[in-house]
């Protein structure tokens, strides 16, 4: 256990292991945002309704339009017309239903209205300017598959559709345990040598309440064998998955790691990765594990590269993993590693397509290095980068 496994190798166990969580909830529509649908969704009814028009302007027959055309009747949206009388047109709104017999519809624009005529300008066509019954969506059509992520305008797809709630996965409980005896908590008073503010936890507590996931906050475990143990229990029993922060290295108060292998199991330790390397994955019991290294830039690449998309399919999602794209790095890498590096950079448009620029400080420790960037540019093992090279970047957050 004590060998280095790649990134990929890791999370293609973890991924193999991770199952969906069988809560389903009805939600109202705009409590549903984020969360994963549950099911299929199936539409009952066509979208349009009916054929209708693309615009203002004069339904009639493709084939009568020389010369003015009586205005018999006038249709707005909403309303529904009666059937054409041959050699007539009516005024008609967007939106608005096709009468029967008429085949096209002429934009107002082109259309010259006297009293009760109207003439027309230019060539007509058959279905000029009307869109069908059933272009958006058919009866029987699935509008929305399960396991995707409801954004607000899938939210306002399923609304066209007659929804007005929908079945989706309950959203995980994740408890999360900091560790340290050299912790503090802000507001709690002015640090003593040696200590630290724990911004681990707002950091995975902001990440997971942005994946709509209950965020259980357990607080943080004192460097103690016993206390770890009977913490990571409490955890496990009120939790779908229990995430720590620390104690998962090599040192004599790490002491997440012997606790989890004694309470449950432990099926990989340390990953080729950097930064992160002691990360930890197993379970409490039957509760999924993940033990996060201790440094504030770790814990955050490692949520992302690995908790995250472990979460995200736990979650019901089928897409779990983060988007990449290619860029250009505005930076070098002179030294090739032996590890797989992440490093924090800032991708940003410019004239030349999208470019990466990494953030000065790459140490683990620097948290400011994330703040201050939103995507991992990759660089693999034995790998240089000379600055223009093209180079992956996973996209953690919207191009600034």
């Amino acid at each position: 256990m004590s060998v280095l496994l790649p990134l990929e190798d890791a999370l293609a166990q973890m991924l193999a292991a991770a199952v969906a969580s069988s809560a389903v909830v009805q939600r109202p529509l705009l409590d549903a945002l984020g969360l994963a649908l549950a099911e299929d969704v199936v539409s009952l009814i066509a979208v349009p309704g009916d054929d209708n028009s693309a615009m203002d302007g004069y339904a009639l027959r493709a084939a009568e339009v020389s010369g003015a055309l009586p205005v018999s009747q006038r249709i707005p949206a909403g309303r529904v017309g009666t059937a054409l009388q041959p050699g007539t047109a009516a005024r008609i709104f967007t939106g608005a239903a096709i009468p029967p017999g008429a085949d096209a519809v002429v934009m107002q624009e082109n259309c010259e209205r006297d009293g009760d005529l109207v003439t027309v300008s230019g060539p007509v066509t058959k279905g000029q300017n009307i869109r069908p019954r059933g272009q958006d969506i058919g009866v029987g059509e699935t509008a929305l598959a399960a396991g995707r992520v409801l954004r607000a305008q899938d939210l306002g797809l399923l609304a066209s559709i007659g929804h007005a709630t929908v079945s989706v996965h309950q959203p995980l409980r994740v408890a999360v345990l900091s560790t340290g005896d050299e912790l503090r908590e802000p507001g709690s008073g002015e640090l003593q040598s040696g200590q630290l503010y724990n911004s681990n936890r707002y950091t995975l507590g902001g990440l997971l309440r942005a994946l709509n996931m209950e965020f259980i906050d357990c607080g943080i475990i004192a460097d103690d064998p016993e206390a770890t143990a009977r913490a990571l229990q409490k955890a496990a029993a009120s939790a779908d998955v229990v995430i720590t922060s620390g104690g998962v290295s090599v040192g004599e108060e790490d002491h997440v790691k012997n606790q989890v292998e004694r309470l449950g199991k432990l099926d990989l330790w340390k990953l080729a990765i950097k930064p992160g390397k002691p990360l930890a994955y197993g379970r409490i019991g039957d509760t999924p594990f993940i033990g996060l290294p201790g440094n504030p830039t770790s814990v955050f690449v490692t949520f992302n590269l690995v908790a995250r998309p472990f979460l995200r399919k736990m979650q019901g999602i089928t897409e779990p993993e983060a988007p990449a794209l290619q860029a250009t790095a505005a930076f070098t890498v002179n030294k090739p590693g032996w590890r797989q590096e992440y490093l924090r950079v800032s991708v940003q448009q410019s004239e030349q397509g999208l470019v990466a620029s990494k953030f000065s400080n790459q140490s683990s420790g620097v948290l400011s290095s994330v703040s201050h960037s939103n995507g991992l540019a990759v660089v693999p093992p034995g790998t240089v980068v000379a600055e223009g090279d093209s180079i992956q970047v996973l996209l953690l957050d919207l191009l600034t």
